[in-house]
């Protein structure tokens, strides 16, 4: 998920968890490399990722993707990123994201489920993006709370609880997990308009990405 707007931060939550200190990045950045991001159209957006096996969890393959996800999304300034948006075909997503009270979250779900949506839940309508749209914003409802469940690279279960803009990227990140692009939620004419906005606006995007990783490396030697 791109990012909307920066919030003041006054806290942090770690894996659903409160911490009283945490860095400028999530740790796993610095080991991490930065990944090409996949965008709309390419097939591993648009199907079901694979569920990750008990054999992976706790293994060096999984922490090193966790660790690449994560270093890709900095770089591509986002505040969440999928798997499947560096093309790898697993239910996986990590997320360094506020929420509207400038409290910010961050970790990684591993075959994450999303809670469905309490009736009495309002459903907001606000601007999103997607790293995998590169560019264009465009308005859509979620609701306001969200909360997920799964496991960590470990195998420890997870949950993850939110509200507002937070709640919007663990909604907007376990969709790319079952296949689904933030797009496919839209009008058939309003993601025609932004598929169009987004090549406009595409190499614009690509070269900001290239010049922010390069950024990226230097801040992570020194910090």
């Amino acid at each position: 998920m791109s990012e909307q707007s920066t919030a003041s931060q006054v806290a942090a939550v770690v894996q659903g968890r409160q911490v009283s200190e945490f860095g400028e990045f999530a740790p796993e950045a610095v080991r991490g490399g930065v990944l090409r991001v996949t965008e709309a159209g390419e097939e591993v957006l648009h199907r079901r990722c694979a569920d990750v096996g008990p054999d992976m969890l706790g293994g060096s393959e999984l922490g090193a993707l966790v660790d690449d996800m994560f270093r890709t999304m900095y770089a591509a300034e986002g505040v969440g990123l999928a798997a499947n948006q560096v093309g790898v075909d697993l239910r996986v997503f990590v997320y360094d994201c506020p929420d509207d009270e400038g409290v910010r979250h961050v970790g990684h779900v591993v075959n994450p489920v999303l809670d469905e949506r309490d009736v009495d839940d309002a459903v907001v309508v606000e601007a999103e993006g997607c790293l995998s749209v590169p560019g264009p914003h465009a308005d859509l409802g979620r609701a306001e709370h969200a909360t997920v469940r799964g496991v960590d690279r470990d195998g420890e279960p997870v949950v993850v609880s939110g509200s507002g803009f937070f709640a919007r990227c663990l909604q907007h990140e376990t969709d790319h997990t079952v296949g689904r692009v933030y797009v496919d939620r839209l009008s058939k004419r309003e993601r025609k308009r932004v598929l169009k906005r987004m090549e406009e606006m595409r190499e614009g995007v690509l070269e900001r990405r290239e010049e922010r990783a390069g950024e990226l490396s230097e801040e992570l030697a020194v910090s």
